[in-house]
């Protein structure tokens, strides 16, 4: 006999009657209405024939939308069958005298080999970012925004690495990697982009074969230059957010001056052999509020005070932590949710697995990014920091 029986939820509520999959579609087949109450991008990897998408708040606030007639049989379906059941109680109250919960959901349904349909639309966008819809933070809307979102990067290596992956995974529409360089042996120590039978490879080329790989869906522009004073508008134009993979001073203060001129938001890391560092410099668009690299930096150290990778060494999983903490901030700031770094200078040391963190206020005589005061120019920042 197929299985119907009655479910009591908690003393004093209505009794719903439970049926398993088998005499919901016989039920279904007889005329009564089945209503999915899973959100739209659960409902778009598949649904029982036949049953029409409403998520359960919608349903709850306004029942008669899709069920006009308080008399008709209803049978309600979600994924395994608790919501089905909340939502028939609701039904109930609002004076549907035949509603009955589907046991198992869509997930015994579809075990059963029951008839299932997939709607129509973006089911890749559904499938892969099924985990991201369902946090409220982020949402349909939200994973829309990262879909139409552009990033700049600067740097497809150790700290781009990381970042681009995991940008690309989250779907971010557009990425744009700078890097003049080819992937060398030493660096597929800590740069997880690239792989032994592509080295020689420009390293931006290497890198949007492995993001395309791992989310076609994403567009991967490559800048195979040097950033200088000539082109980094061109690189960052357009841009949402900016992220600094640089290995040199240079670098890092011709983005950070660029970024405030164009009013871009710039996600700063770098690393040094067991320590590395990580901030937001919003300066552009917060004058007077947010700090900029200059303010943490006024000048640079000279070179033997922060020698680079190839003559300090790293630890090879050094940047991958830095640059997974700059896709956070990327990501966030695009979202606009949660509270971003700026203003604030994170360190870590994986020595002592630690983290600390320091406030940095903005500098009232910045040269560049203070209140009021007009952007002094581009400069030639090799011989900046070579002094």
């Amino acid at each position: 006999m197929p299985e119907a029986r009655a479910w009591r939820d908690n003393p004093g509520m209505d009794i719903i009657e439970r049926i398993d999959p088998a005499e919901a579609l016989r039920r279904q087949r007889d005329g009564a209405v089945m209503v999915d109450v899973r959100e739209a991008h659960e409902r778009a990897t598949g649904l029982a024939e036949g049953a029409i998408g409403v998520a359960k708040a919608e349903l709850e606030a306004d029942p008669a939308v899709a069920l006009p007639d308080r008399d008709a049989a209803v049978l309600l379906i979600c994924q395994s069958g608790r919501r089905s059941l909340d939502a028939a109680q609701a039904l109930l109250a609002a004076g549907y005298r035949r509603v009955a919960s589907v046991e198992g959901g869509t997930t015994r349904w579809i075990a059963e080999g029951l008839p299932v349909t997939t709607p129509e639309g973006d089911f890749d966008f559904y499938d892969r970012y099924s985990r991201h819809l369902r946090l409220p933070e982020v949402g349909e809307a939200g994973q829309r925004r990262l879909q139409s979102a552009r990033i700049a990067m600067v740097g497809a290596g150790g700290l781009g690495s990381p970042a681009a992956f995991y940008l690309a995974a989250a779907g971010i529409g557009t990425l744009v990697l700078a890097d003049d360089d080819v992937v060398d042996r030493s660096n597929l120590q800590r740069q997880i982009l690239h792989t032994e039978d592509r080295i020689g490879v420009p390293k931006v080329d290497s890198a949007r074969i492995a993001l395309s790989a791992l989310n076609p869906t994403v567009r991967i522009e490559t800048f195979a230059e040097r950033i200088t004073a000539d082109n980094v508008e061109r690189l960052i134009e357009g841009a949402d957010v900016v992220i600094d993979g640089a290995d040199n001073f240079p670098v890092r203060y011709l983005l950070n001056d660029a970024c405030v001129k164009l009013g871009k938001p710039l996600v700063y890391g770098a690393v040094h052999r067991f320590e590395g560092q990580v901030s937001v410099f919003d300066a552009g668009r917060h004058r007077g509020h947010a700090p900029c690299y200059r303010c943490l930096f006024p000048e640079p150290p000279p070179p033997e005070a922060a020698p680079n990778c190839a003559e300090a060494g790293v630890l090879g999983v050094l940047p991958g932590v830095i640059g997974l903490l700059q896709a956070t901030e990327a990501i966030k700031l695009i979202l606009g949710t949660g509270e971003p770094l700026t203003g604030r200078l994170l360190h870590f040391d994986a020595m002592g697995m630690r983290f600390r963190e320091t406030r940095l206020p903005a500098d009232p005589d910045c040269p560049v990014c203070a209140a009021g005061r007009a952007f002094p120019g581009y400069i030639d920042y090799v011989r900046f920091c070579a002094a």
